[in-house]
Parts: structure tokens; C-alpha cells; sequence
């Protein structure tokens, strides 16, 4: 970052990743953090950490910005996912109903990457959050949980390419193989039904391997792919064995946690390129 960025917008979603984001904004030199959040979504806790908070319902796009504005804020990032059954349920102010009409493709792509066109227009510009968020980014190397076998070492190196196909076609992000054999593709039910669905297909036997990617050409302003205690619950839940994340893509909340079940359940986590 060129400068030193003092006030800081929040467009936070679910899970702790906007707390996250305030606390190492914070320690990075940002003075001033103000949130907008989304009821039935942000963590509340959230409060504690920012300077002012604005409560609103998904699609109030309209108070958003205003929220943003108002506060003379110029610069703000978007972190936490909105469920994908909300974002699309939204009911939407006239705004963002006008913005929905322009748009020939409505995926949360396309919906995110307007909402940032029209903060532009009234000069708010929405960011990167990674320069905050580095020291959570899981690099080349990164290794959890028992050593991995050959054939399952065979899995990520398969499941990887079949996900960076899936995620360039805009399906999803993660996939879950084994052997060889593609069980399940992450679609619009989200990451932990796909990983249910395909621990479900591996069998009783389990052995299942999961492959989280970004997407080429992420804009990482809109979603940084994360994993934390409940991705690897779900694993757990599911019979997944292994869980491979792009190197360099991927931010590791709850850490410890996360460490604690992986040691506990004996499931291998490992970063691929």
C-alpha cells in the first residue's frame, strides 16, 4: 500500500472473518474502521472492534452506500461471505433492483463486481483486503495432519486440475474425488454440502479428498477463499480425509482450532500449486 490508509469501510459478512480483518487493520496503522453489517448474517462481536456500525438487510444497497458516504469514508473492503440463498433472496431498495435489471448474468461475480461500479460512482472505491489479511494467507508447503500416500497425493494433483476447470466455468470452487473418480462438484449449495455429497459417494470406507482453488482472474476483493474449524468439521462430518488449498489463495481462519480438530480427527490438510 502506497499510503498509509487511515479510515477504512467494511462491508462484512458472515463467519469471523470481518473480525479478523478489524483487528489486523488495526494493528497494520488504520485509525478508523467503520462497518456496515447484515442482519442475520455478522457476527455481532463485530461491534467491539470497529469504530460505527450500521445494521442493514441484504439488498439495501442504497443505505450501504450511504452508510459509506455519510462518513466520509473513500476506500473500503468486503470480507465474510453473504450465504448464497440470501444474496439471492435479497429484497432488494431500488438501487440495487435497477442493478439487477442491468445485469444479464446474476451470479455473486457479476452482483459483486456491480455493487462495486456503483460505489465507484458515488467515490467510494471498494479494495483488496489481503494486504491485511498476508499473515493468514497459507503459502506453498503448508502441511497439516498425517503425511499423505501416493494415491492420495495422485487426488489432489487430479482434483486440482478438475477444480481450476470448474471454477473457470464459474460452477464452483471445490471438488471431492478419490481414485481418480470425480464424487462431487461444489454448485450453488456451497462448500459443505458438496463435501457431504462426496464423502457421502466415496462409501463406508471413506478416503474422500477435497481440492478448494480460486478461480482464474479472482478478484479477491470479493471473495477470498477461507477455510477455519467448521470447513474441517464438515470435513470430518463428511468422511473427507484430506483437504488440499491453492497455495497463496487461501486464508486459514481460526488456526488453532483448526490445528486442535485436524490433530484430533486425523485429517490431513495440505496447500497445492
Amino acid at each position: 500500500m502506497s499510503e498509509p490508509i487511515q479510515t477504512l469501510g467494511l462491508i462484512a459478512g458472515n463467519r469471523s472473518l470481518p473480525l479478523l480483518l478489524a483487528r489486523h487493520a488495526r494493528a497494520a496503522g488504520v485509525t478508523r474502521l467503520v462497518a456496515v453489517a447484515f442482519e442475520g448474517e455478522t457476527d455481532p462481536a463485530l461491534a467491539a472492534l470497529v469504530d460505527d456500525i450500521v445494521w442493514l438487510k441484504v439488498g439495501q444497497l442504497g443505505k450501504m452506500i450511504a452508510a459509506f458516504t455519510d462518513r466520509g469514508v473513500k476506500q473500503c473492503v468486503m470480507v465474510g461471505q453473504i450465504a448464497p440463498k440470501n444474496l439471492f433472496d435479497l429484497r432488494p431498495d431500488l438501487r440495487a433492483m435497477a442493478l439487477l435489471l442491468r445485469l444479464k448474468e446474476k451470479n455473486a461475480h457479476t452482483i459483486f463486481a456491480a455493487i462495486a461500479a456503483e460505489l465507484q460512482k458515488d467515490g467510494v472505491e471498494l479494495i483488496s483486503a489481503t494486504p491485511w489479511l498476508a499473515p493468514a494467507m497459507l503459502g506453498a508447503g503448508f502441511a497439516l495432519g498425517p503425511k499423505l500416500s501416493a494415491a492420495q497425493q495422485a487426488d489432489v494433483a487430479f482434483g486440482f486440475r478438475i477444480a481450476k476447470e470448474v471454477s473457470r466455468l464459474e460452477i464452483g470452487q471445490t471438488v471431492v474425488v478419490k481414485n481418480g473418480t470425480v464424487l462431487a462438484v461444489e454448485g450453488f449449495e456451497g462448500t459443505d454440502k458438496a463435501l457431504a455429497r462426496g464423502g457421502e459417494l466415496a462409501g463406508k470406507d471413506g478416503g474422500a479428498v477435497a481440492v478448494k482453488v480460486a478461480k482464474p482472474g479472482h478478484d479477491m476483493r470479493f471473495d477470498i477463499p477461507c477455510i477455519g474449524a467448521k470447513t474441517i468439521e464438515a470435513c470430518v462430518a463428511a468422511g473427507v480425509s484430506v483437504l488440499a488449498l491453492e497455495a497463496g489463495k487461501t486464508l486459514l481462519l481460526d488456526a488453532d482450532e483448526v490445528k486442535q480438530v485436524a490433530a484430533k480427527r486425523k485429517i490431513s490438510l495440505t496447500t497445492v500449486s
